[in-house]
């Protein structure tokens, strides 16, 4: 007990306390100066209402939809690409893996260097073919795509460690009884690794909806909510509510949802994931 407790305190101080008084705060009316004033289900009943929380849950839907399987299509081909016993093969995953370690806001004077509308090398590409400049970050179309690009740039370096530490504890028997019976480099990877790493897809999903559906330092830092409400999302919308506004009781209501919304699809994926993954 004496070794556990520091990290009881941390618990019960940092977390669990915290959240009680969450759970208090979204029956209240609370501007962090005065004390508290209970109001019962108000805060929730006018968040069916409320207009901007819809559009920012759809947009963080959206931002979901395309981050999620694009970082887990990213993170698994840099693992299978990487998982080779090459010279300088250390070198290369410690590169991708430095996004990871990055601040936001480093990142997004790196992410303005590439999609900034007039001296970006994106545009600068997209000029070689023809093609107009696109105002990657500044456009309520391209925002929130371009926003989970440059998220997935920053986030598949870990996942792809994940990926890595999977790939290494498939059995090598397996490829070269496949290689015996004459599958080719696509079947192998579809009836082996693909299965032998679906445990970790299925964790990777779990994390990556979470990690989206919580994404808050990304857009406060690149975008702000903008061009209009198109990238508000709904941490965002929190934020502005509790810090900005002084609505901590609306705020703490906005939490609670957004707890259950994350509960009910990490359910969803508990659920489906016995059809498809395998621990063997």
């Amino acid at each position: 007990m004496l070794f556990a407790t520091p990290y009881l305190a941390h618990l019960v101080l940092l977390t669990a306390w915290p959240v009680l008084a969450l759970a208090y705060l979204g029956f209240t009316d609370y501007d962090t100066v005065s004390s508290p004033s209970w109001t019962g289900l108000d805060n929730y009943s006018r968040l069916l209402g409320d207009e901007a929380f819809w559009t920012s849950l759809l947009n963080t839907g959206y931002f979901a939809l395309i981050f999620v399987p694009l970082q887990t299509v990213v993170a698994l081909a840099l693992a299978v690409a990487l998982n080779q016993k090459l010279r300088f093969m250390p070198l290369l995953r410690g590169a991708y893996f430095v996004p990871v370690v990055s601040s936001w806001v480093v990142m997004a004077y790196v992410a303005d260097a590439v999609f900034n509308p007039r001296l970006g090398s994106a545009n600068a590409v997209l000029d070689w073919f023809g093609i107009d400049p696109l105002m990657w970050l500044d456009s309520p179309v391209l925002v929130i795509p371009t926003l989970a690009l440059i998220a997935v740039w920053k986030g598949a370096g870990y996942m792809m460690v994940l990926f890595l530490a999977a790939l290494q504890a498939i059995p090598q028997e397996r490829y070269e009884a496949a290689r015996v019976d004459g599958a080719g480099a696509w079947g192998r990877f579809r009836h082996i690794t693909v299965p032998g790493v679906s445990g970790t897809t299925f964790l990777v999903l779990v994390l990556s909806t979470i990690t989206t559906l919580q994404a808050f330092e990304q857009v406060f830092v690149m975008t702000g909510g903008g061009p209009g409400d198109a990238s508000e999302l709904t941490v965002l919308y929190m934020y502005r509510q509790g810090f900005e506004y002084f609505q901590m009781g609306y705020a703490a209501a906005i939490a609670w949802v957004l707890f259950a919304v994350i509960l009910v699809l990490t359910l969803i994926q508990l659920r489906l994931q016995k059809r498809w993954v395998h621990y063997a």
